[in-house]
């Protein structure tokens, strides 16, 4: 299995950013993938979870700006970042894992998402400026 990021980048606080991570090794849809973000001297949180019949769900630091989505015939996982913060600023990673997780991440606090994931990309910067 394998994850990879691409697309992230440096922007102004408003502007937009279209995170990709391509899977190989196994297809995607089948899976609960995620995106997480960690920015300097903090911990990783969850952002955005989407499940294998493409429903998504977002912590609340990013409801309402950001959306998740899934290309099945590319093997891709998106994420449309829109009305970017400088608070956004992290790097960000996508991961997989088992389909049932989906269904427990709403319960969880967002810093609690990472040792439920087996699969992470390496990450793609983002850095938002004011």
């Amino acid at each position: 299995v394998r994850l990879v990021e691409s697309a992230g980048g440096s922007v102004q606080a408003g502007g937009s950013l279209r995170l990709s991570c391509a899977a190989s090794g196994y297809t995607l849809s089948s899976y609960c993938m995620v995106w997480s973000r960690q920015a300097p001297g903090k911990e990783r949180e969850g952002v955005a979870a989407i499940d294998s019949a493409g429903s998504s769900t977002y912590t609340d630091t990013v409801k309402g700006r950001f959306t998740a989505s899934k290309d099945n015939a590319k093997n891709t996982l998106k994420l449309q970042m829109n009305s970017l913060k400088p608070d956004d600023t992290a790097m960000y990673y996508c991961a997989a894992g088992a389909p049932m997780l989906c269904g427990l991440l709403p319960s969880r606090h967002p810093r609690d998402w990472r040792p439920l994931f087996a699969y992470w990309g390496q990450g793609t910067q983002v850095t938002v400026s004011s």
